[in-house]
């Protein structure tokens, strides 16, 4: 399993959001690793096993499942790996004027 992982549930849906891309970035935007969701709506392998500390983000494609007159395109989740060899699961719930995120298990 990779260091970071994530899901996006469709909650206005209720499933998962299947085929959305998804792109790793350090805290500068410098790529790191890009994957899609599967049909569970996740991505189980994005990135390497072990990460430099510090601040990174994933970049979701939101407008690729809620279409291209979606309000947020883009969702963009920004946050800090203290220990670079620590699992961090960070997942979206999206609907079509919303989003939220916690950091998972």
């Amino acid at each position: 399993m990779s260091l970071v992982t994530t899901h996006i549930l469709d909650t206005a849906a209720g499933r998962p959001a299947a085929n959305v891309p998804v792109r790793l970035e350090t805290g500068a935007g410098d790529p790191v690793a890009d994957g899609r969701t599967d049909a569970d709506g996740r991505i189980r392998d994005l990135g390497p096993d072990t990460l430099e500390p510090g601040v990174y983000r994933l970049v979701f494609d939101t407008g690729a499942h809620l279409g291209t007159d979606s309000f947020f395109p883009e969702v963009i989740l920004t946050f800090r790996i203290a220990d670079g060899t620590e699992h961090h699961h960070v997942p979206l719930l999206l609907s079509p004027f919303a989003y939220s995120t916690y950091r998972g298990s």
